[in-house]
């Protein structure tokens, strides 16, 4: 963990938007810009898929991002890589400490697998995404999901490299922040899943601000 606070002020963000629990939410981040993820009531998950805006085909990258830093965590310092293996974003501050980006997203068929066969039906992160990227209409879709980043979701590896879900280490207001290193669009799907007991099987609102750069 590298626990880093932020300098900047809430009352200087160019955008503040509070999105409620369980939803999805896509939009745009300019290169420069710095954005900020608060965890409002503590463990929630935000899972979040980065494309470059000109080139829909490069995409945020797990296992690039893993190899180019050496290590299974993201935190203050850690570079989110694309595809093509370019700088996508740089975390910059991050009160947190540990983010996941192994676990993926949930879907219809991880809630049958994990859960129970009639769990097939719960909304899903999978969902979410698929519903964000209609409405956006900016030519991405299915074919488009790749694995994403968990922001505060704690999924620890075992010593035999089997991956648990954990309870988090995130809490009420804990934020973190990350700079565009290119023009970027953000999928984000804030996790619904009501069966993990990491959230106390609440789903809670998160908060998204983005400062302009220098």
């Amino acid at each position: 963990m590298r626990l880093q606070p932020s300098a900047l002020r809430p009352e200087d963000a160019v955008v503040r938007h509070r999105q409620p629990a369980g939803e999805p939410w896509f939009t745009e981040l300019r290169q420069g810009q710095t954005l900020r993820i608060v965890d409002l009531e503590g463990n929630q998950a935000v899972d979040v898929i980065f494309y470059a805006r000109h080139e829909a085909a490069e995409h945020y990258s797990a296992t690039d991002t893993l190899l180019r830093q050496g290590g299974i965590y993201l935190t203050t310092g850690s570079v989110l890589v694309s595809n093509l293996g370019r700088p996508m974003l740089r975390i910059v501050a991050d009160t947190c400490g540990r983010h996941d980006t192994l676990g993926g997203a949930c879907a219809a068929e991880s809630n049958t697998v994990r859960y129970a066969l009639q769990k097939k039906f719960m909304h899903s992160c999978r969902d979410n995404y698929l519903l964000a990227l209609q409405n956006a209409d900016v030519g991405l879709g299915k074919r488009d999901l790749v694995p994403n980043v968990n922001f505060f979701m704690n999924v620890p590896v075992t010593e035999d490299g089997q991956l648990t879900f954990a309870d988090g280490v995130s809490g009420p207001g804990k934020y973190v922040e990350l700079r565009a290193e290119m023009d970027l669009y953000m999928l984000v799907s804030n996790c619904p899943q009501l069966n993990n007991p990491c959230n106390a099987y609440h789903p809670t609102p998160v908060e998204f601000l983005v400062w302009d750069g220098a």
